[in-house]
């Protein structure tokens, strides 16, 4: 393919030495006319391993070229990468005018071109970006509209610095996120020299999703770190612990716990966290992250809490009672917790668990259900049926099966506000499905 690639920095000069390296033809495009004469004489811009070699090799096979002149990129190319700098302000937002800028120029040069054009934005955007900023300006300036007159697509980079080539040759996946299948097929064609899996989705959750990744890197860093002081203040090998944590690929390094839901609960986690808080006071130690994390998981509760309320409905039932499926453990249950503040809000409650049905009886959680919260249990219903007949609002707490078919038997008058997103097809809900995060 002809490739043009907008801004010559890190993104820029990695992805268009090995776009060129892959056998495409590349104009690289940058306003700096020192970084264009270094690419177009076989220097790299930047210091990176293994880059100089790339583009010495590729500018003199004559794959690989750059120029100043945005109209000359865009005319001799049917792609544009869009790979210039977001950077902060003082107030955390995103500086936007370089982006915006090349938009624009990239716009002026479609003005005067018949052919269909894709611009891809690579830039790290945050989601709405490409929506609100790039489209427009290129509508703008080019008198054509999106769709008909040029194609749109975001595909994020995930390389590291000093092992960028490496990254780009075998990344974990490529992500193209567009609105028109038509825009993603020559985008994809880029990666066909690329082994890794290609994911497509919507432009707006390919902007998301380089976010969730960059920020889900820093939580580990600084996650790691926290232990580690703790640790190094107790007298441990902060390494040995975190090199055994990490041979746990099922739960601590894994998909697991990873799903947008409602809090968590139960007789480990709250109790386990609030002990490791307390012996970092003791050594006066001040571990932020792990500080934050049962005032995170409160204020999932109070979302949960303010969006039941907010439908104005008093009468309300939840299905799901212990804090998880297949168990009768309502020890620090996020839903008792829910359930405790409704009816201070005056809500009437109908509660519906078959496993807690039973510990009513019989079971381990007896005296807890009896002696800790005897004014919920007297709550209990003993169908689900009953609480669909007797709530205005469904409140799904726990992925229990039988409550996928229960919420397909509501009615259209009913809201259901699912807390933990049942495997199912909202349009096969009767009542007006919410999901809490979703």
């Amino acid at each position: 393919m002809n490739v043009s690639v907008f801004g010559l920095g890190y993104v820029g000069s990695v992805s268009a030495a090995s776009f060129a390296a892959d056998g495409h033809s590349v104009v690289g495009v940058d306003v700096n006319p020192d970084k264009v004469a270094s690419l177009n004489e076989g220097r790299s811009p930047i210091v990176e391993k293994g880059l100089d070699e790339l583009i010495r090799d590729n500018a003199a096979n004559g794959r690989l070229r750059a120029t100043t002149s945005s109209a000359e990129a865009v005319n001799d190319t049917e792609l544009s990468l869009i790979c210039v700098g977001t950077p902060s302000r003082k107030n955390g937002s995103l500086d936007l005018r370089y982006l915006a800028r090349v938009a624009e120029q990239i716009g002026e040069a479609l003005r005067a071109k018949d052919s269909y054009h894709i611009v891809c934005v690579r830039s790290t955007v945050l989601p709405g970006t490409t929506h609100d900023v790039v489209i427009p300006a290129i509508e703008r300036t080019s008198g054509k509209k999106y769709g008909t007159g040029f194609g749109v697509t975001v595909n994020p980079e995930f390389l590291r610095e000093g092992t960028a080539i490496y990254d780009f040759r075998n990344p974990p996946l490529t992500l193209v996120g567009h609105n028109y299948r038509s825009d993603a097929d020559p985008t994809q064609a880029l990666y066909a020299n690329v082994q890794a899996p290609m994911v497509t989705t919507t432009i707006r959750t390919a902007e998301m999703i380089k976010y969730a990744s960059n920020t889900w890197h820093a939580l580990k860093v600084t996650f790691a770190n926290e232990v580690g002081n703790l640790c190094k203040r107790l007298k441990i090998d902060s390494h040995e612990v975190m090199d055994i944590f990490c041979r746990d690929e099922k739960l601590n390094l894994s998909s697991y716990y990873l799903k947008p839901g409602f809090a968590f609960g139960g007789s480990c986690l709250p109790k386990d966290v609030r002990a490791m808080q307390y012996r970092a006071k003791e050594v006066d130690l001040e571990m932020p992250v792990i500080q934050s994390i049962l005032t995170s998981n409160q204020l999932q509760i109070r979302h949960a809490l303010d969006e039941i309320v907010e439908t104005g409905k008093k009468r309300v039932g939840l299905l799901g009672f212990s804090f998880k499926a297949g168990t009768d453990d309502l020890r620090e249950s996020p839903i008792v917790i829910l359930a405790e503040a409704l009816l201070g809000k005056g809500c009437q409650l109908c509660i519906y668990d078959r496993n807690v049905s039973l510990a009513r009886l019989v079971g381990a959680n007896k005296d807890y259900i009896n002696k800790q919260i005897p004014h919920l249990s007297s709550l209990l219903c003993d169908t689900i049926q009953d609480v669909i007949d007797k709530s205005d609002v469904i409140v799904i707490g726990n992925q229990s099966p039988e409550f996928a078919d229960a919420v397909r038997a509501t009615r259209p008058d009913q809201i259901v506000i699912d807390l933990v997103r049942l495997p199912l097809d909202p349009l096969q809900v009767p009542a007006e499905y919410r999901g809490l995060c979703w």
